[in-house]
């Protein structure tokens, strides 16, 4: 019997649990806050983004792999979950819809064998290009065999067929609460398996290959087959949320192999971020709102996007969540008190600004795409008249007023900043071992 001495108790904890638990309350009490169809399949959206983008920076934050390419294992997979819910719904096959994503796992894992076999011989660059290159084949390939993929019409199936889940008596997730909770409920567990993914060995060594593939191979790893392996995970929760798509909409085309995919899930990571766990999903959350909330209310959403990603990059390379852990490194130092008034003013001033941003834009699209509707277009409720000089000099007037009070505010606000980082630098210099 072991001494008392020798005992080993490691504590709880409670952090990650709170963080862990906050997150599973959101996810059950969002539908019943946002109680629309829209809203609710709003909600859907994010959560398979969520899934998509952490499969991608499975790749690379962990491995320091740039894919262009990533919607090949997620597409592939959502293509062979529509095919086994056509044949459940023909009654050709008996497998739980529930299940689905786990087809489209498997298919994403395989072809992440198959393609990382060839992909991950190199790294950087080289990587990137094969990846474009098997992403533009694979999308050639879905137009080129419609007996698979389904040509421009693509596959459909009905994800109520089959027994109800768990044999409950209107489980059969036809309405869209049910689609919505399995999708969190897949969402949930697939980002603790990711999470627990990066406090492995594999994880641990992913980053070391990631940043220096000839150290890791020094002490004895294989630079090459840890990507290989990291690419058959990240495959397999891509494929996942293919899955959840194929259930989610009932049917999958060439648009889900499509370089646009790709594009989609690489502006999400950076968005949020790469280097930190969750930043995948906050860039997920922003995306779905760009191309899914944004888009239904006007047609420059890309230019928004694109707008806000480049001053994102620009001034935030470390994306939203470096912003956020910024900031929180400045309140743990009891400093974020000196930032509350330049922030107001920064923000008060961007609202101006990115409100006669967005009037300019709606307006020179109105007068260009839809001035067959008449001169007026409504922004934030209001109506403008584009063929009148009074909108568009209100509107310059706006813009010049937003920019200039930006820019003060802004110059304002890092001083005050720059400021704050020198003391937090100079305190943990001068209490080294307070700050351990």
């Amino acid at each position: 019997m072991a001494e008392l001495g020798e005992l080993r108790f490691k504590p709880l904890n409670f952090g990650r649990w709170l963080v862990w638990g906050l997150t599973a309350a959101v996810f059950i009490a969002a539908p019943q806050v946002f109680t629309s169809g829209f809203s609710r399949a709003l909600l859907s959206q994010m959560g398979i983004m969520i899934i998509f983008t952490l499969s991608y920076n499975m790749l690379l934050g962990q491995t320091g792999l740039l894919s262009f390419g990533h919607a090949v294992y997620s597409g592939l997979g959502a293509y062979f979950a529509i095919h086994a819910l056509a044949l459940i719904g023909k009654g050709q096959f008996t497998f739980p819809v529930s299940l689905l994503p786990l087809i489209g796992g498997a298919a994403g894992m395989f072809f992440g064998v198959v393609f990382g076999w060839l992909t991950t011989k190199r790294a950087g660059t080289t990587f990137a290009m094969i990846s474009l290159g098997i992403g533009e084949m694979v999308f050639a390939a879905s137009l080129m065999f419609p007996g698979f993929f389904g040509g421009e019409a693509g596959i459909s199936g009905n994800r109520t067929a089959g027994p109800p889940f768990l044999g409950i008596p209107g489980l059969t997730f036809g309405p869209d609460i049910q689609v919505y909770y399995l999708i969190a409920a897949w969402t949930y567990a697939s980002m603790i398996a990711m999470y627990a993914l990066t406090h492995t060995p594999l994880g641990r060594i992913a980053n070391a290959v990631r940043d220096n593939p000839e150290r890791a191979e020094f002490i004895g790893y294989d630079a090459r087959r840890v990507r290989w392996i990291m690419m058959w995970l990240s495959g397999f929760f891509a494929g996942v949320s293919g899955g959840l798509s194929a259930i989610n909409l009932e049917s999958v085309g060439s648009g889900a192999v499509h370089m646009v995919a790709s594009g989609g899930v690489l502006l999400a990571a950076f968005i949020g971020g790469v280097l930190f766990f969750f930043g995948p999903i906050l860039g997920a959350v922003v995306f779905v709102f760009f191309a899914f909330a944004l888009s239904e209310y006007t047609p420059a959403w890309h230019l928004y996007l694109g707008v806000f990603f480049v001053l994102l990059v620009m001034y935030a390379p470390g994306g939203l969540s470096s912003l956020i852990l910024l900031n929180l490194r400045v309140a743990k130092f009891g400093k974020f008190r000196r930032l509350r008034d330049p922030y107001v003013g920064v923000l008060g001033a961007g609202v101006a600004l990115v409100a006669g941003v967005v009037l300019l834009i709606e307006m020179t699209y109105h007068i260009t795409l839809g001035i067959g509707t008449g001169p007026i277009v409504k922004v934030f409720g209001f109506p403008f008249d584009t063929g009148r000089g009074e909108s568009w000099v209100f509107t310059v007037a706006l813009l010049a007023a937003g920019g200039a009070a930006f820019e003060y505010m802004r110059r304002r606000f890092k001083r005050e900043w720059d400021a704050i980082a020198v003391e937090i630098e100079d305190w943990k210099r001068d209490n080294p071992e307070e700050d351990q």
